[in-house]
């Protein structure tokens, strides 16, 4: 059924009636009128807790977004992907990435096909190859246990395992050290190959098609410097695949048996808890990949029944949305305070922006609001000494996305108090500002010069009402990560609901690639020019001339 404009709706006009009022709060007076605003604006799940209390809105609030996300179907629309229906229109395909993370045995049926039965028989694929390769028994072509791993993809097939792989570092193999390539630019390859040993070195080749264009020409590239120094006969001990082309994985040298399938409902980017998460379960082990898994089904199943008052995708999906339509909060920082969540905000960028970047509806009208805002960030405390600045100070507004884990898997005295209490302090920092007064006190205490005084408040004054939301975890395990990133794909999912945008395809992707093509045979001699702008010809002769050069 075709979705009415989101503006035309009687939830967003109850809400932008709302808006216009709450522009004007200040938080500090929110929590001040409100003693019990922290537990009423918090809420548990799946060994999380999330506090949205530090953002400029009040019960009312909440109740006109839970309003609107019923009127968007929110509910029927979770119901819908969960059960398998096809709701990937443009691509007519079911959106089944809780699937991978079903316990074994809970029947999902799709097109006459038991999908529980499908990702548990890979699953326990998955798990006789990494039991080899982690106990030594897998060998290389010398008779050498493998050491280090390198994945190649690029996307989902990249961003994924990596941030999974660096999360997970305490719980990883000593012996294996893992490695990704992605960039087709050869520097990005050139870096892992001068570090690796091609006796003791597995390459894992992640494309479903096995003709992406950028992994193919890193794989191939990878087979070739592997060949110098071992026969076409090694290649099974040292390249597997991730793909379900057995034809193209055959002819690159792959035996087929350990080629590791994964399927078409299944988007790059929610793809780590397929085989794209092999280099994932070969790092920190089968048992801790699957107790990761798990973390994710935890948080699926709460997205699932809460109710949407206690449901904490739903409510980070409504905050964001918030502060994107009427707040006019055009991007969102994403801030882990732990350094092994380092590419935590590169993964949700691609989660977010390629999920809901989208200018049209699921039925091809133009959208009435905007859209995703853009996601970045970076590790607490670094972050603080490098864009806080504008966060603080700035003239737009960014929410932020706090993430912290509780206690620590290191035991450096000292560290995880000065780590928590940064984070802790900056969320307050962002919520209350410092007022005109409060540094004109300050700065009197000092006992500076009135006209000083004068000439530094300005500078010196944070506007504060800069909303945030902070995630708390226990400690950051496998379980935990799981439930983190699946909350974050349930959040995606809500907004793209309410905006009506299709987000499980990524159509933008593509113009890009088939001009590229054209460039780089220009560029290799290998077609004739074609009718390219002047800007563009004038680069291509460039770098044609610096070929010979």
């Amino acid at each position: 059924m075709q979705q009415p404009a989101l503006t035309t709706t009687a939830s967003f006009q109850a809400l932008q009636s709302h808006a216009a009022e709450a522009r004007d709060w200040q938080m500090r007076q929110l929590f001040a009128a409100d003693p019990q605003r922290f537990p009423r604006m918090t809420t548990d799940a799946a060994g999380l807790f999330l506090d949205y209390s530090k953002n400029r809105a009040d019960a009312r609030t909440i109740e006109l977004l839970l309003d609107l996300a019923r009127e968007r179907g929110v509910e029927a629309q979770r119901d819908a992907m969960l059960s398998g229906e096809k709701i990937n229109l443009t691509e007519h395909r079911s959106v089944l990435h809780t699937a991978l993370r079903m316990p074994r045995g809970k029947q999902l049926v799709v097109d006459g096909q038991d999908v529980n039965a499908d990702v548990h028989a890979v699953l326990d694929r998955i798990r006789v190859f990494t039991d080899k390769v982690r106990n030594g028994t897998w060998l290389g072509y010398s008779g050498k246990p493998v050491t280090d791993v390198v994945n190649i993809g690029i996307g989902g097939s990249d961003l994924g395992p990596k941030m999974a792989v660096l999360a997970l570092r305490s719980y990883a193999h000593p012996r294996l050290k893992m490695h990704f390539v992605s960039n087709v630019d050869g520097h990005d390859m050139d870096a892992v190959l001068s570090q690796v040993n091609p006796e003791t070195t597995l390459f894992i080749v992640a494309s479903k098609t096995f003709t992406t264009a950028e992994t193919m020409l890193n794989a191939q590239t990878a087979r070739k410097w592997f060949l110098c120094e071992a026969k076409e006969a090694d290649l099974p001990r040292h390249f597997v695949a991730v793909s379900t082309n057995t034809k193209a994985v055959e002819a690159f040298g792959i035996d087929p048996d350990n080629m590791f399938p994964f399927w078409d409902w299944v988007g790059g980017r929610y793809s780590v808890w397929s085989a794209i998460g092999l280099s994932v379960a070969l790092a920190v082990g089968f048992g801790y990949f699957s107790t990761f898994l798990e973390g994710a089904h935890a948080m699926d199943e709460h997205f699932r029944t809460a109710p949407l008052e206690q449901n904490m995708p739903v409510l980070l999906a409504l905050i964001g949305f918030w502060n994107r339509q009427f707040l006019d909060a055009g991007s969102l920082s994403i801030a882990p305070y732990h350094q092994d969540l380092s590419r935590f905000p590169a993964y949700l960028q691609q989660l977010d922006m390629e999920s809901n970047g989208k200018r049209v509806t699921r039925n091809g009208r133009q959208v009435d609001t905007p859209t995703c805002p853009v996601v970045w960030g970076e590790c607490g405390t670094n972050a603080q000494h490098a864009y806080f600045q504008l966060l603080h100070q700035g003239t737009d507004v960014t929410p932020i996305d706090f993430i912290a884990a509780l206690r620590a898997t290191h035991d450096l005295e000292g560290h995880h108090d000065a780590l928590l209490a940064n984070c802790f302090a900056q969320s307050e920092a962002f919520m209350k500002g410092k007022t005109a007064e409060e540094v004109r006190a300050e700065l009197k205490a000092q006992k500076l010069p009135e006209a000083e005084v004068e000439a530094l408040l300005p500078h010196k004054t944070f506007p504060g009402n800069r909303p945030s939301n902070t995630i708390l975890m226990d400690q950051l395990t496998p379980a935990t990560l799981g439930a983190l990133i699946a909350l974050y794909e349930h959040k995606t999912f809500v907004q793209g609901v309410i905006w009506d945008v299709a987000s499980f395809d990524q159509w933008g992707v593509e113009l890009g690639k088939v001009l590229a093509k054209q460039i780089q045979g220009e560029l290799a001699g290998e077609v004739s020019p074609a009718q390219h702008d002047s800007s563009t010809n004038g680069l291509i002769v460039m770098a044609k001339a610096a070929k010979v050069q």
